[in-house]
């Protein structure tokens, strides 16, 4: 079996082998941001995915006439189904899990920036400024600011696996958090309510952070409505995908000064255009999709998938 795995991160094909000694499974890499692949690796079975170009995925729908199997490395294989993979005829997988740790660190840090507001400090300094009013004597906890994370009201809607990596981290820092999810229940002790539920939880919330996944029920799934519904002090953080966000919307919210701010690090384009409007939006903390970016456990989840696919078992994370 013949499995081609990406240049694009540190993959350790050794890691793979070791685990099937004795069976002929060979591993080669390849460029993914190259508009082809190699004619000696046409026959290959499985390809694993991540960061490729949209050509090269084209490229590997029309010509890997032997695919059996995708492993994306990425959370969501929007990428794979978008070049014309179909589910129906090649068996594609996520890299669900690989990247709670990184997007949750990423999260906790946009959460405590809006807290703290380092963005601004940083604009002053920039400007050889001393932002006197930012520091000395205030308020921890004074009613309808969002100033710590200590008795913050979290809300996070897109209650998975990268929230229930972040939620612990919030919580030891004094964070009051619920989830919000398409069924409601307990999840990791952890009170979820269901979508039905969001007005009443956006009216209480202190910071919304979104981790929801890019499809068509998902879409805009922020919009004027539902941020009408936020706290003036109230801050949005979205690390999930950015369709999910009305960015006309937020826009407006942000200009208006209707919520607090926003910190994003997925967009509806992406690369966010040059002069895009959200550049200069008030109160708005941009990243570049650096959330994730760092799959931990890529030759685990494959070997894993690996014997389940050998042994005609369901695979991890199929879609």
């Amino acid at each position: 079996m013949k499995l081609l795995y990406p240049t694009s991160l540190s993959f350790n094909p050794d890691k793979v082998k070791s685990q099937f000694p004795g069976e002929t499974i060979s591993l080669h890499s390849y460029d993914v941001k190259a508009s082809t692949i190699p004619s000696e690796h046409l026959d290959a079975e499985v390809l694993i995915t991540w960061a490729n170009a949209a050509d090269n995925l084209k490229f590997a729908v029309q010509n890997l006439k032997t695919l059996k199997w995708i492993q994306s490395l990425a959370a969501g294989p929007n990428d794979v189904l978008n070049a014309g993979f179909e589910s129906s005829k090649v068996k594609i997988c996520t890299g669900s899990g690989l990247h709670d740790e990184t997007v949750a660190e990423h999260t906790l840090g946009l959460l405590l920036l809006a807290a703290r507001r380092f963005d601004l400090m940083r604009d002053f300094q920039n400007q050889g400024k001393w932002p006197g009013h930012l520091g000395g004597p205030q308020s921890d906890q004074e009613a309808g600011t969002f100033r710590t994370l200590k008795g913050a009201r979290i809300t996070i809607w897109g209650f998975g696996n990268i929230a229930k990596s972040l939620a612990p981290h919030l919580i030891a820092l004094g964070a009051t958090v619920k989830g919000v999810a398409r069924s409601a229940g307990t999840r990791n002790g952890i009170e979820v309510v269901a979508d039905l539920d969001l007005p009443k939880v956006l009216k209480e919330t202190d910071a919304l952070v979104m981790i929801l996944p890019g499809d068509a029920s998902t879409k805009h799934a922020l919009n004027k409505e539902r941020l009408e519904y936020l706290p003036s002090h109230a801050w949005v953080v979205n690390v999930g995908r950015g369709t999910s966000i009305d960015e006309d919307a937020l826009y407006e919210a942000l200009e208006g000064e209707k919520i607090g701010g926003a910190a994003l690090d997925v967009f509806e384009t992406e690369p966010l255009p040059e002069g895009n409007k959200l550049y200069g939006a008030k109160n708005l903390f941009l990243s570049p999709h650096a959330a994730g970016g760092r799959p931990r456990g890529a030759e685990e989840l494959v070997v894993e998938n690996l014997k389940k696919f050998q042994a005609g078992e369901e695979l991890q994370n199929i879609i």
